[in-house]
């Protein structure tokens, strides 16, 4: 006697596989519709497998702007901020993340100066003129959000920024912090 599993193996593994699928349906009972809305765009974006969308001045300071208080030598500090501020690439572990004690005004203000080598040899980034505190995460662990231990390492130094231009608001704003070069003497 043949059951269902044994005859039709493939498509219930094939099914049991797929990522979950959030239906507008699903009611979110804490959340206002506002909030719901946010929290569907946030799911669409994190399983989508086009490209992502392009990074935004509130995305930037959300990430990477700290603010003063906690110590920067901390060695807990990345592991703790990495996971309150929510910073992943679709649910990955990034590999390396700066943040940075300075106002996004400042940062911005970056982006106009003259284009310098990156860390990587690249000649797209720009150079801070004056030194600039911060803590710079290396993973040691894990791979997916949740298991993300990182190193937390305090520097202060030059910091080397991508800057990508912003339509809807018709400025070019800081994208990605490359490195947080230490100047020895």
């Amino acid at each position: 006697m043949r059951t269902l599993i044994t005859t039709q193996l493939l498509p219930l593994l094939l099914l049991l596989l797929q990522p979950p699928q959030f239906q507008r349906a699903f009611k979110y009972y804490d959340l206002s519709d506002t909030e719901a809305e946010e929290f569907e765009d946030y799911l669409e974006e994190l399983f989508a497998t086009g490209p992502t969308k392009p990074p935004t001045k509130e995305d930037f300071q959300k990430t990477v702007i700290i603010q003063p208080g906690r110590p920067l030598s901390d060695p807990e500090y990345c592991n703790d901020e990495i996971k309150m501020k929510n910073v992943h690439n679709r649910l990955y572990c990034r590999k390396e993340h700066f943040f940075l004690q300075v106002a996004y005004e400042k940062v911005q203000k970056i982006c106009h100066n003259i284009y310098v080598p990156c860390k990587n040899g690249v000649k797209k980034c720009h150079r801070s003129k004056k030194l600039i505190e911060g803590v710079y995460c290396n993973l040691t662990a894990g791979v997916k959000m949740s298991y993300c231990e990182y190193e937390s390492f305090y520097r202060q130094g030059y910091a080397l920024i991508t800057c990508r231009w912003q339509n809807d608001i018709q400025e070019i704003i800081p994208d990605h912090v490359n490195d947080l070069q230490v100047i020895s003497d």
